[in-house]
């Protein structure tokens, strides 16, 4: 009876040892899978959803940027092609700087509603391809943000949350640090004539940061490209409540050139840089004059919107509804294709990304690379950018060329996190050009 309690004893050991191995593995499983999970970027899921633009309203040409617990509002707007009204709803969710979901619970960040519908919207009107237009105003009674932070919104369908529509990234600052910065020409001689270097400063006088190497992330982005920010700089001098960061090379961007621009807010008129408009039923198709290679021509300067566009139409009162669909043809003149990067045509028109919709394809007759967009009327700029096989970062100089002069938008994010949190707060935020000077926000 003796052995047999011994026996029972031992295997309830075993037993128990084995429950704690398997909850440590699965509990190690959920981190590493959290840590794993895959960066959310600004995505269209679906080919018939149209023209995105994220913004601060009132301001089309603004960044997704509000501070928090603030009266100031985004707006979203998206056309669907068709003439049937979907189901939409949508929700956010809280990232880290790095654009990895912060694990959290949806109470944690979300006050109000976990969920809300899109009702607005509205019937395209005497154009030549039917669509829905629809707007969103964030945040709203039903739902807004409780923490700082990076957040995604997403829109998705019929209730289910995994039939994703689209994703948009966007910011809400909490200020507890004051940042200043300016882009100043380098000193150093190898990119002195091509970069152009962000110096910036963070007084941090009231809040309290106990480690500032560790707790404190940056984030310099410029203009809206995501594929060549500078992350992780630590401070390099660290005064009374200040943080300085001047370096010399780690903190240099590339300047690139102007962008290109096209003007299609006419079907009547051909702008600048519109070599035909051709109506050919049921559309309109416009080809764009072959593009010149301006890598090792001088710099000239012109006032663009820094790959950004608006949509607007002439021939009409309400530019949402009654601006039409085109079809846009680019052409790159090349005497050969390149072997081991792909062309692309980058800006806010193909969402700062690298994707087979925006991947130009090699015409061995006319010698160019190729491309068409459907595009809604208005005015866009855009530049020709390569990118390596298996590499994330983009190259604009191999057809733009870089200079020191070029007029560029920069922002700088400061994000705040110690051993303690479970999340990165969002605590500064500053936009700068290379031409006006900074301010602290949009």
């Amino acid at each position: 009876m003796k052995l047999k309690n011994t026996y029972v004893l031992h295997t309830k050991r075993i037993f128990t040892f084995v429950v704690i191995i398997l909850t440590i593995k699965i509990s190690f499983g959920f981190v590493n899978a959290e840590k794993s999970e895959k960066k959310l970027q600004n995505a269209i899921y679906q080919k018939n959803i149209k023209s995105v633009l994220f913004y601060k309203k009132g301001w089309e040409l603004s960044d997704p940027v509000i501070e928090l617990n603030n009266r100031e509002t985004l707006q979203l707007s998206f056309d669907e092609l068709g003439d049937i009204p979907q189901t939409y709803q949508y929700t956010i969710i809280h990232c880290n700087s790095g654009w990895e979901p912060s694990g959290l619970l949806d109470h944690e960040y979300i006050q109000g509603f976990s969920t809300g519908q899109l009702k607005d919207y509205k019937y395209s009107f005497n154009t030549t391809r039917e669509y829905i237009h629809y707007m969103l105003d964030f945040p709203n009674e039903d739902m807004a943000p409780k923490l700082s932070g990076n957040y995604i919104l997403r829109i998705f369908k019929d209730f289910d949350q995994e039939n994703k529509v689209l994703e948009r990234r966007f910011y809400v600052v909490e200020p507890a640090v004051e940042v200043s910065a300016s882009a100043k020409r380098p000193s150093n001689i190898e990119l002195r004539d091509i970069g152009q270097k962000i110096d910036f400063t963070i007084s941090y006088e009231g809040f309290r940061i106990s480690d500032p190497y560790s707790d404190i992330r940056v984030v310099l982005m410029q203009n809206g490209r995501q594929d060549n920010t500078i992350r992780n700089l630590k401070p390099l001098f660290i005064n009374a409540n200040e943080l300085i960061y001047t370096y010399e090379k780690e903190n240099v961007f590339t300047g690139g050139n102007e962008f290109r621009y096209f003007d299609i807010k006419s079907m009547r008129y051909q702008a600048e840089y519109v070599a035909s408009i051709d109506f050919k039923p049921p559309y309109y198709h416009v080809r764009l004059l072959p593009a010149e290679d301006k890598a090792f021509k001088p710099y000239y300067f012109i006032n663009d919107l820094n790959g950004r566009y608006y949509v607007d139409v002439q021939e009409g009162r309400d530019k949402e509804v009654e601006a039409d669909y085109v079809y846009v043809y680019f052409s790159l003149p090349v005497e050969a294709p390149l072997v081991e990067e792909d062309v692309y045509v980058l800006g806010a028109l193909t969402d700062w990304g690298f994707n087979e919709t925006n991947k130009m394809t090699y015409n061995f007759e006319t010698h160019a690379y190729e491309l068409t967009l459907l595009l809604k009327q208005g005015f866009y700029n855009y530049m020709y950018a390569i990118l390596k096989k298996g590499e994330e970062k983009a190259d604009v100089s191999y057809f733009e060329g870089n200079h020191y002069e070029t007029e560029n938008d920069y922002a700088v994010f400061v994000y705040y996190s110690d051993i303690t949190m479970r999340y990165e707060k969002l605590i500064g935020f500053y936009r700068t050009n290379t031409l006006s000077g900074g301010q602290k926000s949009e």
